[in-house]
């Protein structure tokens, strides 16, 4: 995460911006994204430069018409970096180990050093190899300098570097205090501090390529290779030379390369790896699959609709890794404190090392290593990456749980909310009507099998979503899968009517009846279904219709013209867990649970009770959401809304914070929303709303404990309580390893 602002240079705003992504295996450190950053800010043609250090990415925005991306990667390597032009959700950034790296190599060099002057000294070392005017050079003198030599050679280069570019880093103190451990005699300080603090970057790297790693386990979810059928044979391709239109083969058992839409087969999918589902979802002939999920029992023949760089999983990645670049609250908290943290500590460090000696005569040697002391404490790593590393820690866990968060500001507002207001259809609701109850008139001898086959008969040819309802129930009550199916022919009625409405095969002379209900020809007489004013007589079924429409259902009659044979009532279900998921929110600690709809207030309120809502707000325009979630914030604070993302787009910006479900395959869900469900599941809200109130704690646990751990070593030094060592391990090291192994335990939050 970079560690500056990210306010655009005094350069020229690009006539034709473009932005660069390089990969820099070397800048794994705050203070290495800031030197790199300051110095592209520099450079005519750079709008803006934002090294991520977790990631090791560097983004910049440039003029190609003033700067090319080769002068900007001399720029970087001039400051002793590689830098390498990548994609996101690309290859594995950095070195393939640590522990093996040049950096490893020479600190494991330096701690042998170290250890074999200790020995030296403990077993009487009295022979004076060289004798100096502030310390006489024996030989475990002199492996400590060896030591101090081969660590110190981690950060030399790039401390001269900062030097002549007059910044006070990381690297620049270091090489500060070792060299003037040195030239004061204290060769075991001068060791000690290049030893310790070349493991100490170790530890710290690894500790977020840890945080790092978890993004790449996202990038491993898609395979490399598809078989792709061409013709009539399988041909195997790189993912990448896959285009949309070519069918692929995906056997059982493998990960689906690419998004695409069924075309032949079925098989339960494992969709947790995007969706964050639990259980494997059934997909036939017709039904959308991403990549990156996995094939169940069945052969599936896939027709490619997106890119391999466009995929669900792709643009998954690509957000997640984007999202450091977002800065939260507390990171440009850190960023303030830590621009006057380290000049103010630095200052008191060289007051500390000549204040007390030139002003009361004090041992120059003993305030001078004080002084070191304080010059070690003044690096603010721990600080800079306490929130960095918490936020892509939290919103790596969340992706691999089906909830994609655009950013650690996301991540931290989320943590804020105090009201969630939620949509209405699609959201609450499964989104389409069904049949939910069949009643036949009292002098009727129709049942509700019969009843629902003349009505699919009657609905056969309309694409209304009541029609499709219709006919989907009529095929699931015959058990048909969907195929429309009369009343039988066996069941004895006694009415004239439905004798030959049974015997009909189908319905003619269809007639749309422009908001009011369908007409046609059912054995040769009139028949009708529609709202129950299409009726002269209602059948006796007034107190029925009262009833469900009372319940927010919607009506439909159908029988002959003249008088109908029954009704059935439709609506748009609750979706399962709603009221469980509704619960949860406000055990984790939500105060007030909205619901915003465009639908009528009967309906709306049937929905609400039914899932214990506390406010119902319907009949609302788009405009007016935007106005009520504006005067729920003021009432309440901090509102989420949660939406679909398309008609909900202007509340979902309205809000603290929008989110979208449903948006695995969504390209606008996943633009609109701050964060967005990649499934449908309800219940994903609380683990969101909990994840980001755990994050929000981490953040301030590792913010708090970095200034007081740095501030208290701060005070302690002049009183001669913390010595060189000491800040080293606990200051440095100990900080930086405490905030990341903090950090890593959100991915320990489970929905």
């Amino acid at each position: 995460m970079s560690v500056s602002s990210a306010t655009t240079s005094a350069a020229t705003e690009p006539r034709e911006a473009r932005d660069v992504v390089l990969t820099v295996p070397e800048m794994d450190c705050a203070g290495c994204a800031q030197r790199i950053q300051d110095r592209l800010r520099t450079v005519e043609g750079v709008a803006d430069a934002a090294g991520q250090p977790v990631s090791r990415r560097l983004k910049v925005q440039y003029d190609p018409g003033v700067v090319t991306v080769d002068r900007i990667r001399e720029e970087v390597g001039r400051l002793g970096y590689a830098a390498r032009e990548d994609q996101l959700g690309g290859e594995e950034l950095g070195a393939p180990s640590i522990w093996r790296g040049p950096a490893a190599v020479r600190t494991w060099v330096s701690g042998a050093f170290m250890a074999t002057a200790l020995i030296a000294r403990a077993v009487g070392d009295s022979a004076v190899l060289i004798e100096l005017p502030v310390e006489d050079l024996r030989l475990a003198g002199l492996l400590f300098i060896a030591a101090a030599a081969v660590g110190g050679w981690n950060f030399f280069p790039k401390g001269i570097r900062s030097a002549r570019a007059l910044s006070l880093d990381m690297n620049f103190l270091m090489t500060i205090a070792i060299l003037g451990a040195v030239g004061i005699g204290e060769y075991l300080e001068a060791g000690a501090i290049a030893f310790l603090f070349s493991l100490a970057e170790l530890l710290e790297r690894f500790s977020v390529d840890r945080v790092r790693r978890s993004i790449e386990t996202l990038v491993d979810l898609s395979p490399e290779m598809a078989t792709v059928l061409v013709g009539s044979e399988e041909v195997r391709r790189y993912v990448d030379d896959v285009v949309p239109g070519d069918e692929v083969v995906v056997r059982p058992g493998e990960r689906i390369p690419v998004d695409g839409v069924v075309e032949r087969g079925g098989s339960g999918v494992n969709q947790a790896p995007v969706t964050g589902e639990s259980m494997p979802v059934d997909k036939v002939v017709g039904d959308e699959v991403f990549a990156g999920t996995v094939n169940g029992e069945g052969h599936l023949r896939v027709r490619v609709t997106r890119g391999a760089t466009d995929t669900t999983l792709a643009r998954m990645i690509h957000l997640v890794e984007e999202a450091e670049g977002r800065r939260t609250k507390s990171e440009r908290f850190v960023e303030r404190f830590a621009r006057w943290y380290t000049p103010v500590v630095t200052v008191a460090a060289v007051f500390v090392a000549f204040g007390p000696p030139l002003m009361f005569g004090s041992d120059f040697g003993e305030w001078f290593v004080r002084g070191l002391t304080l010059l070690v404490i003044a690096c603010p790593c721990a600080l800079v990456i306490s929130t960095p590393v918490a936020v892509v820690s939290g919103i790596t866990a969340a992706a691999r749980n089906g909830v994609l968060i655009k950013g650690g500001l996301h991540l931290e507002s989320m943590g804020d909310i105090r009201v969630v207001a939620f949509d209405k259809t699609g959201t609450l609701t499964r989104g389409h009507p069904e049949v939910v109850e069949v009643v036949p008139a009292p002098d009727s001898d129709a049942d509700r099998a019969a009843i629902l086959g003349w009505a699919a008969r009657l609905e056969a040819r309309s694409e209304h979503p009541l029609a499709r309802a219709i006919v989907r129930a009529n095929g699931e009550e015959m058990g048909s899968g969907g195929e429309i199916v009369p009343g039988s022919e066996d069941r004895e009625a006694s009415a004239t009517t439905v004798a030959a409405a049974a015997d009909a095969s189908d319905a003619n002379d269809f007639e749309s009846l422009r908001g009011m209900g369908v007409r046609g020809r059912i054995g040769g007489e009139v028949w009708q279904i529609g709202r129950p004013e299409l009726f002269a007589d209602t059948g006796g079924l007034d107190t029925d219709i009262d009833r469900l429409r009372e319940d927010g259902r919607t009506v439909v009659l159908v029988g002959p013209k003249r008088s109908p044979v029954g009704l059935l009532a439709l609506s748009d279900q609750p979706r399962p867990g709603a009221a469980d998921a509704v619960a949860r929110l406000r055990k984790a600690g939500v105060e007030h649970v909205v619901m915003l709809t465009g639908d009528d207030a009967r309906t709306a309120a049937s929905v609400g009770r039914g899932v214990g809502i506390d406010e119902i707000r319907a009949g609302l325009m788009p405009e007016e959401k935007v106005r009520a979630v504006e005067e729920l914030e003021r009432r309440y604070g901090p509102v989420a809304m949660v939406g679909d993302g398309v008609n909900d787009g202007p509340a979902l910006a309205a809000a603290s914070v929008g989110i979208a479900m449903g948006a695995a395959g969504s390209d606008t869900a996943l633009e609109t929303a701050d964060i967005a469900l990649l499934g449908d599941d309800l219940a994903k809200l609380a683990y969101l709303y909990t994840l980001s109130r755990r994050g929000r704690g981490v953040i301030r646990q590792n913010i708090t404990a970095a200034i007081v751990l740095k501030g208290g070593l701060a005070i302690g030094v002049p009183l001669g309580w913390v010595s060189l060592i000491v800040a080293v391990i606990v200051g440095d090291m100990g900080a930086s390893l405490a905030v990341t192994g903090n950090s890593l335990r959100l991915a320990r939050v489970r929905p």
